[in-house]
């Protein structure tokens, strides 16, 4: 037979137009213009309500809310039917996340989320002639267009024709997986054929229409549902899903309203189907609907008492996990993990991200240690060069620890399965199910795959279409997948279960490196400061806080929760990584310039009160977890010298106050100085004119600066060396043109190294500091209107050469890069991660190589060879590169979408370059990183004691970085880790006696672990990479 699948489909096309056997249509509202919440909100406004016809009036937009009211009274013609209401903008784009949204009330109760994908409500079953219902829709235009109509109809639906209609449609939509002779299609289609035969269109509605759809309803159930039924060689899990993006192309404001729509939706739908699965990740969502609708909130608290609605996924958002830091993902988690706790009882055991660009290699331990057994993601799929050999695996971090890990493989309906692209967003549909099993691979182990299905972005997830579909599916249709309606976690278990002992189950070692939206580490690079200074004030604030306490100062639990629900919600995948519209940027400017104020006054607070003697002295503080040595910047003080009664510290005076060197300040506590007279000390620094530059001397190097403030030679005369490759330069800022072929904000393609410009136009270069501290040279650049003004600092006693950098950007779509090319041999580069570091290979010998032409390092990246490296450290960047062993960090990047004026503003940041002997472990370049990241905090007063270690390990490579009050109260937290994948014997020392301590996971569980403690210390053995938190009780 030929075009069966296309003669089925035209009688499927009218039997869905007749399936409507009535309708009138709505032409009086009123509206107002505003955003309310309730009817009763709209109702006390003081904004006059206006007449509205639909068939003539328009309402506008973009980003415009309107609240429309009508009152029906039931027609005659519908008693005892169901009252179905249809609403249509007159639009049918498909971006279902900027369309017109709607939120439907009757008699003021929530009713359901109306959009693109839900444009018919159920109003009321078994309706009842001669009610009166008020009808209000709570509306929104989008962000899109500009000019709307609003269609409203009520409307009949006839059961029985609907139930034809999807009883034929489905095993058709199965049809064009098959091959056109496969044993199985042909059958299909004659059973179809067979069906249609008899149905009798000639008069619709009539005695004999009703008669052939029950004959051919009869014969399809029969033919296909039973006798081609029960088929289960394959199965599709499927849950229902919408995705929502925090903020994206659109603010969080407008996500309040997404999440109370689509939630809503949700719920209705699960009303007429009773075998409706649905989950949702993200607390922050639900934390809308909550503070929005308590009401819509309570149904869904039933819905999960129920077992229908999985709340589920691991972190407070889905946040991105390339830039993040550690300790912020522990947070998450902690967050997260908490609110499903605390409301609904549940204790997730998954990390749902499918939509984050790149998964670190410190995951899988950061995973276990939070209780999470499992990870789902699509989006590698997205890959530029290679796809990844398994959906089904373990995913191995650097310190060992494995997640089982499942990839959704659904393709959209009609995608060949040799694309690489799989959707979250799936359609519950028999192509797209068929193609995610023909996409899957790792059939050999396992014959069940994941689908997430159902709208994202506002688009109201799963519709009915999709349940309707569902219902035949689950009967098993021969040569279709068969679907079960089941929670992601049940999935989980299940195929854990089923292939954790298998021989072939395989395991990726590593990061999950995304081959895509490369960009996303160095756009908005405003807001990338704003996190990290955010998560290191934090940390200052927690340390200072328990000291404090023990002197009487309450801790600020509140004020610390509140701003790390801020940071957390920012870390959302397309807030952090720079990727979302410019109204997003303006919040989180605000937000972070609060928490930065926030911290500082509490921070302050604490100091005033552990600092309470007012006199000349000076305390300095470090906050980190070693004794170092570094630069303090004092502010006003007029001391010639401070001692800390064993060295004296020449005081130097800048345009910016007093800047003394001190060494040997105490690990998470303070060292008081007290100023001293002393003779003048000379400058160890030295400046020749050369041309049109300088030679300069420092007593750890000679270095040649050119006209263009490039070093031409960076000469290391501890170690008899020079540091840059012979005709290069060092400090070399280039402009690199950006245009990527999609994706502006996130992506940064291979090709943009093809054309560049040097930065040049110097028009001041002077010395501005010499003196027994540190000497400065100031230059400042202009390129067609960009102003770059840089204020290098050289150090007496520090080999770190620091690049205080302002950048006034008026580039669009261009990438500014500074380079060192690193007279070093390596064929591989070190990375500052999470909690540990990464090596990447600088080659381009396999197609995975190539495609990591840029990658993310946090606060540091090094090029070492056996006895001698270079590290470069930076405040807050993220983007590095390694071509030809010329180290790289991309410093701004100004993608045009969907941002217009993306980075076109001031920026501030500093890099440091650190050439060392040894490689970067010996030469300690995680602390030094460090100390750039979180500057020692000098006091105008005196602490209690002259000198105070509250916190400090043994051992250089554990790095002892959070201590906070324990979230319930009992103890204090301390965290630790391995750095240099050594397994390390190491104590952990504290000022006050030990009355008791054991170790938890990163939610401060316990766990069963030895642990050695003596009076004031704690011995232990830190595996390679290994996370430890330990919570201590002590005396005081």
């Amino acid at each position: 037979m030929k075009f069966v699948k296309e003669r089925v489909n035209v009688i499927c096309q009218e039997l869905a137009r007749l399936s409507i056997s009535q309708k009138i249509k709505i032409t009086d509202m009123q509206v107002k213009n505003g955003c309310y919440i309730t009817p009763a909100e709209a109702d006390a406004s003081k904004e006059p309500w206006t007449s509205f016809d639909t068939v003539n009036d328009r309402w506008y937009g973009p980003d415009k809310h309107y609240w429309f009211r009508t009152t029906i009274t039931i027609p005659e013609s519908f008693d005892g039917k169901n009252l179905w209401m249809r609403v249509h903008a007159g639009l049918d784009d498909w971006d279902d996340g900027r369309n017109p949204q709607f939120l439907l009330f009757a008699n003021g109760e929530v009713i359901q989320g109306m959009d693109i994908n839900h444009r018919e409500v159920l109003v009321r079953e078994n309706a009842k002639a001669g009610e009166k219902i008020q009808l209000d829709l709570q509306s929104y235009t989008g962000t899109l267009h500009s000019e709307f109509r609003l269609l409203a109809d009520l409307e009949e639906h006839d059961a029985k024709i609907e139930e034809i209609y999807y009883d034929l449609i489905v095993p058709m939509q199965g049809l064009n997986r098959m091959d056109e002779d496969n044993k199985t299609r042909l059958d299909l289609e004659t059973e179809l054929t067979n069906t249609i035969n008899l149905l009798d269109l000639r008069k619709p509605y009539s005695k004999e229409f009703y008669a052939s759809i029950e004959e051919a309803e009869k014969y399809i159930q029969e033919a296909i549902y039973e006798k081609m039924g029960g088929w289960d060689e394959v199965v599709a899990t499927c849950i229902g899903h919408t995705h929502i993006d925090v903020a994206w192309l659109w603010t969080i404001d407008q996500v309040r309203q997404k999440s109370c729509r689509s939630f809503a939706t949700v719920l209705k739908l699960m009303e007429e189907y009773p075998n409706y699965h649905f989950m949702s990740s993200q607390p922050k969502l639900y934390s809308f609907v909550k503070e929005r609708h308590p009401e819509v909130y309570e149904k869904i608290r039933q819905r999960v008492k129920e077992g229908r609605w999985e709340p589920e996924g691991g972190m407070w958002v889905e946040a991105d996990c390339n830039l993040t830091s550690g300790e912020s993902l522990v947070r998450q988690f902690l967050f997260g993990k908490r609110f499903f706790k605390e409301e609904f009882g549940v204790d997730n055991k998954i990390l749902w991200l499918p939509d984050v660009f790149g998964y670190s290699a410190a995951m899988p331990q950061i995973l276990k240690k939070c209780g999470i057994d499992y990870f789902m993601t699509t989006k590698l799929a997205w890959n530029e060069f290679n796809k990844v050999p398994y959906d089904t695996m373990n995913w191995e971090g650097i310190d060992g620890s494995k997640v089982f890990t499942h990839m959704i493989t659904t393709l959209g309906v009609g995608q060949p399965e040799t694309s690489f692209f799989t959707t979250y967003n799936g359609m519950l549909h028999p192509d797209a199910i068929m193609g995610g099993w023909d996409r899957y691979q790792n059939k050999d182990i396992n014959n069940d795959i994941l689908i997430s299905y159902g709208y994202g972005d506002g688009g109201g997830g799963p519709t009915r279409t999709m349940l309707e579909t569902s219902k035949r599916m689950e009967k098993g249709i021969k040569g279709v997948p068969k679907v079960r309606q089941a929670f992601a976690r049940t999935y989980f278990d299940e195929l854990h279960e089923k292939v954790k002992d298998s021989k072939r189950l395989p395991t990726w070692i590593g990061e999950l490196y995304f081959e895509f939206h490369r960009g996303t580490y160095t756009s908005m690079a405003r807001n990338k400061r704003g996190n990290r200074k955010s998560e290191y004030a934090m940390m200052e604030l927690e340390l200072l806080s328990v000291l404090a306490e023990k002197a009487g100062k309450a801790y600020p639990t509140e004020e610390l929760n509140r701003m790390w629900e801020m940071i957390l919600t920012n870390q959302f995948h397309d807030i952090l990584p720079g990727s979302s519209i410019h109204e997003v940027y303006e919040q989180t400017k605000k937000e972070y310039a609060e928490i930065a104020e926030t911290s500082a006054k509490l921070i302050g607070e604490r100091l005033d009160t552990l600092c309470a003697k007012k006199d000349e002295s000076v305390t300095v503080w470090n906050t980190l977890g070693h004794r170092r040595n570094d630069i303090v910047e004092l502010g006003a003080n007029s001391a010639e010298a401070l001692t800390d009664g064993t060295n004296v510290y020449p005081v130097q005076q800048t345009k910016d106050g007093a800047v003394i060197y001190a060494e040997n300040l105490p690990s998470k506590g303070y060292q008081v100085l007290r100023p001293v007279s002393g003779a003048a000390v000379e400058t160890p620094f030295a400046v020749t004119e050369a041309g049109e530059g300088y030679t300069f001397e420092t007593p750890f190097y000679t270095i040649e600066i050119n006209a263009n403030g490039e070093f031409t030679s960076l000469f290391d005369k501890e170690n008899d060396r020079e540091v840059l490759q012979s005709g290069k330069t060092g400090n070399e800022l280039r402009i690199y043109e950006d245009k990527p072929l999609q994706y502006s904000a996130w992506n940064l393609d291979i090709f943009h190294t093809e054309k560049s410009w040097k930065v040049e136009g110097v028009r001041r270069m002077e010395w501005t500091e010499n003196g027994p501290v540190r000497a400065t040279l100031e230059i400042e650049r202009e390129v067609m209107d960009t102003v770059i003004r840089q204020q290098i600092h050289f150090y007496a006693k520090d080999r770190r050469i620091d690049f205080e950098t302002y950048v006034d950007w008026k580039f669009a779509e261009h990438v500014l890069k500074v380079h060192f090319p690193a007279d070093v041999h390596s064929d591989e580069a070190t990375y500052d991660i999470q909690f540990g570091n990464v090596t990447r290979k600088l080659h381009t010998n396999t197609s995975w190589d190539q495609a990591r032409f840029e990658v993310c390092g946090h606060k540091w990246a090094d090029l070492s060879e056996g006895g001698y490296g270079v590290s470069l450290m930076n405040d807050c960047k993220y983007g590095y590169s390694m071509k030809d062993r010329v180290i790289t960090q991309t410093l701004i990047k100004s993608g045009t979408e969907p941002n217009l004026t993306a980075d076109q503003e001031e920026h501030f940041f500093t890099y440091s370059l650190y050439p060392h002997a040894g490689t970067w472990r010996e030469a300690g370049t995680v602390q030094e990183a460090l100390n750039l990241n979180v500057p020692a905090k000098a006091v105008s007063s005196a602490a209690e004691k002259d000198r105070m270690e509250f916190l400090s390990v043994d051992k250089r490579n554990v790095v002892l970085e959070t201590v906070k009050k324990a979230e319930d109260g009992d103890g204090i937290i301390v965290r630790l880790y391995e750095v240099e994948n050594a397994r390390t014997k190491v104590t952990l020392y504290c000022a006050d006696a030990i009355l008791s301590a054991e170790e938890t996971n990163l939610l401060e569980q316990p766990v069963e672990s030895a642990i050695d403690v003596k009076e004031n210390e704690i011995s232990l053995t830190i595996k390679p990479y290994e996370i430890r938190t330990i919570r201590i009780r002590t005396t005081k």
